[in-house]
């Protein structure tokens, strides 16, 4: 049967066949690697680049689409921005969002083959929402020029940010399939709430290497005798010296003027994007008539007819807006509220807003949310953002894109220049407008100055000959960099003076290890002699008895860390003992003094969240589970295929170490 013919029974049937399967734990994955939200689609670059090049290879196709190396390294640039990932864990990131790019597109390939379709109308209808600047007070669209220039600003093009509405538009009403299948009961949710409030209390021993620390002892002999036995392990590394120049885009961007004529030009070509609408800025109380029953309405109604006394009568409007108000965003600003131009609030609250004057206080007004009193705090008129204005924004846009397409050329060009002349990397990077730094004895997985730890970069360093220039290799925060070495010393077998005190270090803390465990082995042995009278041993062998407070299975007991080190606790009654638990530092014994069921009582304001819960969940487990099984399929097939090389390069320009 043909693919565009397939019913939706068929493809609920398909999604069923994962429930077999054994269930995914991924919830960082989960966070990191969800469809792409639909309000995040301007910020994507699809296909920039398209068609791989040598400065540009291809990183991965999926059918016939390509994602290459820049369009990856622009993307994983916002979505580190944007998620605060830090530096430090940027290099395991990468690799993950690299395969939910792949996954995603898989996916909406998948989705094509089934037969789901995207109309034309549905794209416009999605842009609307996404881009209403885009449209007038009128709502007529505001020209194709202005869309244009408008995408141009995130480095898209309309047939480029068109096809990325049309994946996510495609990968939700895959979803909604996905949601369909996802059914929660009520055993599911009595179960996962007794399952989240039930509590225990541990009584616990812990035995860690550094409560042995002061048994432990090694002689002179001892550690003289431990290098001589493992004087292999222990040498003196390779180390080189370089000079290294590096170019960030910001760098780069200082060293660009762009004229007045220019920056008129802009002006004059895009004015359209600089029409400010009538807005007006406002603060407001709410009080909800949504999800309340219909004879508190007047109640509700009542209550802000009071409030509304209250400040004709002098209150303070952000006061009782603090206290009152169940616009919980606006309400710790006192109401107060964004700039808001027609079109983005429902309409009696929009025909209240733009007819008061300013500081003008509203009557109690009626919105589908429920009753609001309005203040005018102040009004703007229709305008259009004159040329000093924006001049500074059009420089900065204007040297960004400038940015783009000089950085490699510019990089490219010093690199040659110090390749003719090794003796003058310091005038060159002046030259150039590059950060000059000398990188003096540092070893193959050291810090680089004003680069951090950037492995390609170490590695042509240390591949170079003395006098030789590095390739040019792309370094986190997007910049480039290259070095010449002036010079290398040579790996050498370590001296015993230069590593006594490391070699010490190393048998007491083996030692104490040995100890740590000797005593647990005991303590478990003698527990169970003792039929598990915990306090009774700890007492014998000197040991501390520590009790914790009452904590659920997400809770961090004192002293242990997080409670899922001693989940096994939660399934033993009263008295029941487990161990032993590896935890940082050493390990533990524990006893259950104390099992505290959850209260039936407090299950009905957890309800909904509890069952809206397990059922993202579920659609996460079944989405999971079918996206795993496209991307095997289509790898399988041959329609997915992953240039490692390509892949191994990127993630070696956000490593540090």
């Amino acid at each position: 049967m043909p693919a565009c013919r397939r019913s939706t029974e068929e493809k609920v049937r398909m999604f069923d066949l994962f429930r077999s399967r054994e269930k995914s734990v991924r919830y960082l994955m989960g966070a990191l690697l969800t469809v792409v939200a639909l309000s995040m689609v301007i910020t994507l670059v699809p296909g920039y680049g398209t068609g791989g090049s040598q400065n540009n290879p291809v990183l991965a196709t999926i059918g016939k689409e390509e994602i290459t190396l820049r369009e990856a390294q622009l993307n994983l640039s916002a979505a580190i921005r944007d998620a605060r990932i830090p530096p430090e864990i940027a290099e395991h990131y990468v690799p993950m969002y690299i395969n939910g790019m792949i996954s995603e597109r898989a996916t909406a390939h998948y989705a094509r083959e089934l037969g789901l379709q995207v109309t034309e109308e549905e794209v416009s209808r999605t842009i609307r929402i996404l881009v209403p600047q885009l449209f007038d007070q009128s709502g007529n669209f505001v020209g194709r020029d202005v869309y244009a220039q408008f995408l141009a600003q995130q480095n898209l093009t309309i047939p480029q940010f068109e096809e990325n509405v049309k994946r996510q538009l495609l990968l939700k009403k895959l979803e909604d399939l996905v949601v369909e299948g996802a059914v929660v009961s009520r055993a599911d949710v009595e179960r996962q709430f007794r399952k989240e409030q039930e509590k225990i209390k541990l009584a616990w021993v812990a035995m860690n290497p550094q409560q042995y620390r002061s048994q432990a002892a090694v002689s002179a002999e001892e550690v003289k005798a431990a290098f001589e036995k493992s004087r292999a392990q222990y040498n003196s590394a390779e180390k080189r010296s370089a000079q290294v120049l590096s170019l960030d885009e910001e760098s780069l961007a200082a060293t660009m003027q762009m004229s007045d004529a220019e920056l008129r030009r802009a002006y004059d070509s895009q004015k359209e994007r600089f029409r400010s609408p009538e807005r007006v800025k406002v603060r407001h109380i709410l009080l909800k008539t949504t999800e309340k029953p219909k004879d508190e309405v007047p109640k509700i109604r009542a209550k802000a007819e009071d409030l509304l006394k209250q400040i004709r009568g002098g209150a303070d409007f952000a006061e009782l807006a603090k206290k009152n108000s169940e616009d919980t965003v606006s309400a710790v600003n006192g109401g107060s509220m964004d700039w808001i131009t027609r079109g983005q609030t429902v309409a009696n609250f929009e025909k209240t807003s733009f007819s008061l004057k300013p500081k003008e206080i509203s009557s109690v007004i009626e919105t589908e949310y429920g009753f609001h009193i309005v203040q005018l705090l102040e009004k703007e008129d229709a305008r259009l953002k004159p040329f000093e204005e924006v001049k500074a924004e059009l420089a900065s846009e204007g040297r960004k894109q400038a940015v783009i397409e000089r950085l490699q050329a510019t990089a490219d060009q010093a690199r040659e220049a110090l390749a003719k002349n090794p003796a003058s990397g310091e005038a060159i990077a002046r030259q150039f407008g590059m950060k000059f730094s000398k990188a003096e004895r540092i070893e193959r997985e050291g810090v680089i100055p004003e680069v951090g730890l950037a492995q390609e970069l170490s590695e042509a360093i240390f591949a170079a000959q003395r006098g030789a220039v590095t390739p040019v290799s792309q370094v986190a925060g997007n910049k480039l960099a290259f070095a010449v070495v002036t010079d290398i010393q040579p790996s050498r077998p370590s001296e015993f003076s230069e590593v006594e005190n490391e070699v010490r270090e190393k048998l007491l803390t083996e030692k104490a290890g040995q100890i740590a465990q000797q005593k647990a082995t005991e303590f478990q042995n003698r527990l169970k002699a003792a039929n598990n009278d915990l306090e009774k041993i700890a007492k014998e062998m000197n040991l501390t008895v520590k009790t914790t407070g009452e904590f659920t299975r997400t809770g961090t007991p004192e002293g242990i860390g997080a409670a899922s080190y001693v989940a096994d606790a939660f399934t033993k009654e009263v008295g029941g003992v487990i161990g032993p638990i590896t935890i940082p530092g050493g390990s533990l014994y524990a006893k259950v003094v104390q099992k505290i069921p959850a209260d039936p009582a407090l299950m009905g304001p957890e309800t909904a969240k509890i069952q809206q819960n397990l059922k993202q969940e579920k659609v996460r487990e079944r989405r999971d589970l079918l996206s795993d099984s496209i991307v095997a399929r289509l790898t399988k097939s041959g329609k997915i295929k992953i240039h490692q090389d390509v892949m191994n390069r990127l993630v070696a320009a956000y490593r540090r170490g």
